[in-house]
């Protein structure tokens, strides 16, 4: 059963994240889909409902993610964190191909985080390539 969420937290959890996902930086405009929130620790790993523990996450990265806290890091094999939008600073973990369609992870948490979210799949890579073409940039 998914957990209630306040009105005003909501409202807080959009203000906080832009609008986009907090994981990907996906906005609604670009995936077609309304955001979801997602808990970073899992309710049915003790995570709270509280503004600490939430995000905006498209339903890709929030899908993916599903309870999961954990990842491997594919360079050195060693289990991970993942990113946790709260805490842990963007651009610290990832950053944009040359051609900004593809994050690319900087740290093990953020090459754990996008394989284990599937942050570039070849559908969102796409759609990424036509944004760019129409002109829009990533954030970071």
């Amino acid at each position: 059963m998914a957990a209630y969420i306040p009105a005003h937290l909501k409202e807080r959890i959009q203000q906080a994240d832009k609008g986009g996902c907090a994981y990907c930086l996906t906005n609604e405009l670009n995936s077609g889909m309304p955001m979801t929130i997602d808990h970073i620790a899992p309710t049915s790993q003790g995570g709270e409902t509280i503004f600490e523990n939430l995000c905006l996450a498209c339903r890709s990265c929030n899908q993916y993610k599903a309870n999961q806290t954990r990842g491997e890091d594919p360079q050195t094999g060693e289990i991970v964190p993942l990113f946790n939008p709260r805490k842990d600073k963007w651009g610290n973990h990832f950053d944009w191909s040359a051609d900004g369609t593809r994050i690319e992870g900087l740290t093990a948490v953020g090459r754990a985080t996008v394989i284990v979210l599937r942050m570039n799949r070849s559908g969102i890579v796409g759609a990424r390539s036509r944004w760019v073409i129409g002109g829009w940039h990533p954030p970071y």
